[in-house]
């Protein structure tokens, strides 16, 4: 995979912008698989499946299922090996979506690299001896 990290972004104008409604976000993401990467390295990557299930991964080949559900300005994220949501702000820039960690600048924010109609690749549950 080609990772191509934006060097130039304006970060007031995706500040000025509103953030993602849910119904804009599912426009946006359905059938889609996301990378993202904060600082300039690799995070993780996110197939967004219909019915607002989704498929993550820190890029290890290891996956985790979960769901989205919308929950005022914020897009949060319940994956099955872990109840507590993750809620991310959501906005549109010309290089793509950026999403703020709880919707605070100061918390991690991700930034779009790639996006692919293929899905992600996931290795499946690991086995021991």
């Amino acid at each position: 995979m080609k990772w191509i990290v934006p060097l130039l972004f304006c970060a007031t104008a995706a500040q000025a912008d509103t953030a993602m409604s849910g119904p804009e976000f599912d426009a946006y993401t359905r059938g889609k698989t996301f990378y993202y990467a904060e600082n300039g390295a690799p995070y993780g990557g996110e197939e967004h499946l219909d019915d607002q299930r989704v498929r993550w991964s820190f890029l290890d080949g290891d996956c985790k299922e979960g769901r989205w559900h919308q929950d005022g300005a914020l897009i949060c994220f319940v994956y099955d090996d872990s109840p507590e949501p993750h809620c991310w702000s959501f906005f549109q820039s010309p290089d793509g979506l950026v999403a703020r960690f709880e919707g605070d600048p100061g918390q991690t924010v991700l930034y779009e690299v790639n996006k692919s109609d293929e899905p992600m690749l996931c290795l499946g549950p690991k086995t021991g001896v």
